[in-house]
C-alpha cells in the first residue's frame, strides 16, 4: 500500500500541475459520456456519473462541457461510440501495470500502446495477465495537518460508516472502502470532520507491490508511466511498484 499511496500522490500533484487542461477535459468527457450511457444521465441515481461530475468540477471542467457530455450519453446529442477496455502489461524491473482505456478504434489503440510499452522497456501482456494482481476498492487519502478532527475518531467514523481498512502512513492516513461503500464513507467523514481529501477515487489497488530501488530503473519505469498516462485513449494506469524515499527524491 505504501508505494501505491505515492503514487496516488504523485498523480495528484502531477494532475493538480498540468498545464494541458485540454487534454485532462477530453478524457474526463469520455468517461462522463460511458457513465452516462451505462447509468443514465442522471447523477443522484448514478453514482459513477455523480463521482465524474465531481471530479469533473475539482478540475474546474466548464458544466457546459460536462452536460455536453452527459447528453452524448444519453442520446440526446449524437456522438462517438466508445468502449472501455483493460490492458496489461509489465514495465522495467518486472512491475505490473494495468491501464483502464476509453476509445473509439481499440486496433489503433491496441497498436499504439504496444508500441509505448515496447520503446520504453517493457512488454504488453495478454488479458488476465496481471489483472488478478489487482483488486477494484476506494481509496481516500487525507494528511493529519488537514483534519479537524483527532486521528482516532476519524478511524472511529470511517469503521462505522463502512471502511474495510484504516492505513497511518505517519503523515496521512489512506481509508480503504469497497466500490459500494465509497461514496457514504467520503461523505460522511466530510460532513462530520469537515476532512478535505488529498486523494479520493475508486481505483485498482494491488495486492502485492514490488520494490524498485535501481535508480536507472525507476527512472524507465516513471518515463513509462508518464507516456502512458499522457494517451489520449489512458483513463488511468495502475501499477505495484514500491519506490524507497531515498530513491524518488533523486528522481
Amino acid at each position: 500500500m505504501a508505494g501505491h499511496s505515492k503514487w496516488a500522490n504523485i498523480k495528484h500533484k502531477k494532475a493538480r500541475a498540468d498545464e494541458k487542461r485540454g487534454k485532462i477535459f477530453t478524457k474526463l468527457g469520455k468517461e462522463i459520456i460511458v457513465a452516462a450511457r451505462e447509468g443514465g444521465g442522471d447523477p443522484d441515481g448514478n453514482p459513477r456519473l455523480k463521482m465524474l461530475i465531481q471530479k469533473a468540477k475539482a478540475m474546474n471542467m466548464p458544466n457546459e462541457n460536462i452536460n455536453r457530455a452527459i447528453q452524448r450519453g444519453t442520446g440526446e446529442i449524437e456522438g462517438e461510440a466508445l468502449e472501455e477496455l483493460n490492458y496489461e502489461g509489465y514495465g522495467p524491473g518486472g512491475v505490473a501495470l494495468m491501464l483502464h482505456i476509453t476509445t473509439d478504434n481499440r486496433n489503433r489503440t491496441a497498436a499504439e500502446i504496444r508500441h509505448l510499452f515496447s520503446k520504453h522497456g517493457g512488454s504488453l501482456g495478454e488479458a488476465g495477465c496481471v489483472g488478478w494482481m489487482f483488486k477494484r476498492k476506494g481509496l481516500l487519502e487525507v494528511n493529519k495537518e488537514d483534519l479537524q478532527c483527532d486521528v482516532e475518531e476519524v478511524e472511529l467514523i470511517a469503521i462505522e460508516a463502512g471502511a474495510e481498512d484504516i492505513r497511518d502512513n505517519g503523515n496521512s492516513l489512506e481509508i480503504i472502502t469497497t466500490p459500494e461503500t465509497f461514496e457514504s464513507v467520503k461523505s460522511t467523514l466530510e460532513a462530520d470532520c469537515g476532512i478535505k481529501w488529498a486523494f479520493s477515487d475508486i481505483t485498482m489497488i494491488p495486492d502485492n507491490t514490488v520494490e524498485v530501488q535501481d535508480l536507472e530503473t525507476v527512472r524507465k519505469l516513471m518515463k513509462l508511466v508518464d507516456v502512458l498516462e499522457d494517451h489520449d485513449d489512458v483513463q488511468d494506469v495502475y501499477a505495484n511498484f514500491s519506490i524507497p524515499d531515498e530513491i524518488m527524491e533523486q528522481v
